[in-house]
């Protein structure tokens, strides 16, 4: 059965057009009809806080698994083999980290970004900005992988080029934000969540019933066909501090997330807020599950070399696996979820992109706070449309990239920048705005500089004989960093109205009034 899929790629498809025409009109009628309820900026960015706790957990869980998920470890495990299932591991567990310590204190002291419960009791200006950076850091590289893997779609599915493709997506996901906000984008990803767990549960099933049902028999096969290495870690991550660094930075990443962090301002209260996310979990780890299934029967029943013939990323093993298993109109049903996967993602990543800009950077510093609704939806809104030119010129550029990587470097800055910062801010009475501001400067910049020094960049991208940096992923040492950095900077620097205000904030914290 082997090199039978792929056939059909890159050949216009009339039911992918079909599934993917159906997804665009049914989101496109969701979005106008939270165009006409968004009004104001809670609207526009937190959708009012009438969301669901259930409703939460599945726009939660539409917008954390994306392309990465579904394209990129499919497509690692289907050429690596158990060494895919670090990426699914460390996302995952990242998840009780938000349950524990961040969806509860951030429900009842923000309003809209992160950077408000980092500011809460020190100087706006200086954290804002760095939160803003940090956060423009983390989206845009998240936005790259998504751009990419919508290009490969785009294709697979109309026989498109892959800049006619990721120019579509560019104007799809502008639109959907650009009018529909908040409101609109949580529909748009409760959809997309039931749409990718049923698919990826048919494909898995699918899969099984060549082997009798019996995953033990699957991955037999893939041992008996390409060796008992497939079965066991060390192909992908050979080097112990590479799997280290890239665990802490999907774990960790995942609490620093700003489109993640962004939900829990759209419900009610903070025991929605921890509701939502053990739903969220219970769904993403079932869908993980799911992912190894889909990556192990690509492996042995397209092949890794079919696979990567495709796409040199690997990213279209599962919409490969899809045509093998039921033809050309399976394929579409497939890659038209997966495109879906791919808007619902981009359309938060591009909201909380908006809201740095617009919120914390333009409303918060440059106007103190003076900006009345209709500029700030204005300004929101120009936002958007920057945003979503870049993610294209971005897409445009990366063609190629494993999508589930490119996610790992944008967890690692989450997981530098973001995450440290919060929890210093929540949880330490000595943290000061000097601590804040150095804390999330050094896990950003030293993580953009030691990505750039890595063997990804320096040996894979520009084709040097070494790296100056050894490692792949640099969360084993940003992380630490940046706490060290906040830690040092508030001690060597303390400041009294910053402790002072920490009374406040743990009672702010408990009882909840910011984001009411």
């Amino acid at each position: 059965m082997q090199g039978t899929a792929g056939t059909s790629i890159g050949q216009p498809n009339v039911i992918a057009m079909a599934f993917f025409f159906g997804f665009i009109s049914i989101t496109l009628g969701i979005t106008f009809w939270a165009a006409r309820r968004t009004h104001t900026t809670e609207h526009f960015y937190a959708a009012g806080r009438t969301i669901s706790a259930g409703q939460n957990g599945f726009a939660l869980a539409g917008d954390y698994m994306s392309a990465a998920s579904f394209l990129g470890i499919a497509g690692l495990v289907s050429t690596t083999g158990f060494d895919g299932l670090i990426y699914s591991t460390g996302w995952l567990v990242g998840w009780p980290v938000v349950l524990f310590l961040i969806a509860e204190p951030l429900r009842n002291l923000g309003r809209y970004t992160f950077a408000d419960v980092v500011a809460i009791r020190l100087r706006q200006t200086p954290v804002r900005i760095a939160a803003a950076l940090g956060t423009l850091a983390t989206v845009t590289l998240y936005l790259i992988a998504q751009m990419v893997g919508a290009g490969g779609l785009i294709r697979l599915m109309f026989g498109f080029s892959y800049e006619h493709a990721i120019i579509l997506v560019g104007i799809v996901m502008i639109g959907y934000v650009l009018f529909g906000g908040m409101i609109a984008t949580t529909w748009v990803q409760i959809v997309k969540a039931v749409l990718l767990m049923s698919g990826a549960f048919l494909l898995a099933v699918l899969v099984l019933l060549r082997f009798n049902l019996s995953p033990a028999a699957l991955f037999a096969a893939a041992a008996e066909k390409y060796g008992a290495a497939v079965l066991a870690p060390g192909k992908l991550v050979s080097n112990p501090l590479d799997a280290i660094s890239l665990g802490m930075a999907l774990m960790f990443g995942t609490a620093g997330l700003p489109h993640i962090l962004m939900r829990f301002y759209t419900v009610p209260d903070a025991r929605a807020a921890r509701a939502s996310v053990f739903i969220a979990t219970g769904l993403i780890g079932l869908f993980y599950l799911l992912t190894f299934i889909l990556g192990f029967g690509a492996m042995v029943l397209v092949g890794p070399d079919t696979i990567t013939a495709v796409d040199k990323g690997g990213n279209m093993a599962a919409p490969l696996l899809a045509e093998l298993l039921g033809g050309t109109p399976f394929l579409g049903f497939i890659a038209a979820v997966a495109f879906a996967t791919i808007l619902a993602v981009v359309a938060g990543l591009t909201l909380s992109g908006a809201a740095a800009l617009s919120h914390d950077l333009w409303v918060s510093v440059v106007r103190k706070g003076h900006a009345d609704a209709r500029e700030q939806l204005r300004v929101a809104r120009l936002a958007t449309l920057a945003l979503g030119i870049v993610a294209v010129a971005l897409g445009i550029t990366f063609k190629g990239q494993n999508v589930a990587f490119m996610v790992s470097l944008a967890f690692a800055i989450a997981a530098s920048a973001n995450f440290p910062a919060l929890v210093l801010a929540i949880f330490w009475r000595g943290y000061t705005t000097a601590g804040a501001v150095t804390s999330m400067a050094t896990g950003t910049l030293t993580t953009l500089m030691l990505i750039y020094l890595s063997p990804t960049i320096q040996v894979d991208i520009l084709g040097q004989d070494g790296a100056w940096f050894p490692l792949k992923n640099p969360a084993l040492i940003t992380v630490p960093l940046s706490f060290m950095a906040g830690i040092l900077v508030s001690v060597l620097a303390p400041e009294v109205n910053a402790a002072a205000g920490f009374t406040r904030l743990e009672r702010q914290t408990h009882l909840g009034t910011a984001g009411e």
